[in-house]
């Protein structure tokens, strides 16, 4: 008996909702280093339309996830820098380019160091590139990015899940996700149990929706499970008095779709039968009067 398909997912949105929303606690988890060297104190300001601006006719292949952030260093040396942050969901040969093209483009622009890093969140183990350049006539133009495989941690799921930093739990979705593909049931346990751990954490109301909807969206279900999944969830909110909403808006907009689509065709059926009723009466002769 063959399994029910899964809806596909999606790692776009709940990558980039997570990392606009927790810059600092992704830099934290994928790369220590520079998150020990940037001025957290002072302000982050995220690109994304200056991004768009100045990479918009690079054709270099597909961008899954790509932020432009402004931030302060703590030495006091450059007031202002940039980080140019991409998370690849596919191999791709063209990426080390594309991360060296974007750079320069963004140097030429804002005169500002531009440090890229990438998030590899594919599932070939062996790629794993890290920079791009190239020699000419003793000429060396090139660059050298750090870089984060999600595989890399994939035997420390585990560790993962106790780990108090959210990324820890969306890498951790994200492996979950990837590893339970094709199994409805399996994907089920996996995304329940990341839910009872949301609600397990010593995290703000807000903290836990934003998680949840990051993982919602990670982990699609085939709609009786997502049902199933829902009662579970009310009945652990009882518990815990924490509103979810995330799958709960999703069947609700959909069904408010589908009494829209419904009202829509019979308003139609309606205005339909009227039009036909004055063209009736139009082509109808008129009555003669007598006398």
């Amino acid at each position: 008996m063959e399994k029910p398909a899964l809806p596909s997912d999606d790692y776009d949105t709940p990558w980039k909702h997570a990392l606009t929303r927790y810059f600092s606690e992704f830099m934290a988890f994928y790369f220590p280093r520079a998150h020990g060297e940037i001025d957290w104190q002072q302000p982050h300001v995220f690109l994304d339309q200056e991004l768009a601006q100045v990479v918009q006719d690079a054709q270099l292949g597909k961008r899954l996830v790509d932020c432009l952030v402004q931030i302060a260093t703590r030495d006091g040396g450059e007031q202002w820098v940039y980080i140019h942050v991409e998370v690849q969901g596919q191999p791709d040969a063209d990426f080390p380019e594309r991360l060296f093209t974007y750079n320069y483009r963004l140097y030429d622009r804002y005169r500002r160091p531009v440090a890229s890093l990438a998030v590899l969140a594919d599932e070939r183990e062996n790629w794993k590139p890290d920079g791009f350049g190239y020699q000419l006539f003793g000429c060396e133009v090139g660059i050298r990015f750090p870089v984060v495989k999600l595989l890399d941690y994939a035997n420390q799921t585990e560790s993962l899940l106790e780990d108090p930093n959210p990324f820890a739990l969306v890498t951790a979705a994200h492996l979950l996700t990837r590893r339970t593909k094709g199994d409805p049931e399996q994907h089920y346990a996996a995304k329940w149990r990341l839910a009872k751990l949301l609600y397990e954490r010593n995290w703000d109301k807000q903290r836990i929706i934003d998680l949840f909807g990051v993982i919602d969206w990670l982990m699609r279900l085939p709609t009786d499970l997502e049902q199933r999944l829902l009662q579970e969830v009310y009945t652990l909110e009882r518990k815990v008095i924490m509103p979810y909403v995330t799958s709960a808006e999703r069947f609700g907009i959909e069904k408010g779709r589908q009494e829209g689509r419904q009202e829509g065709r019979r308003e139609g059926e309606a205005a339909l039968l009227k039009a036909c009723s004055r063209v009736a009466l139009a082509r109808s002769p008129m009555p003669s009067r007598s006398g």
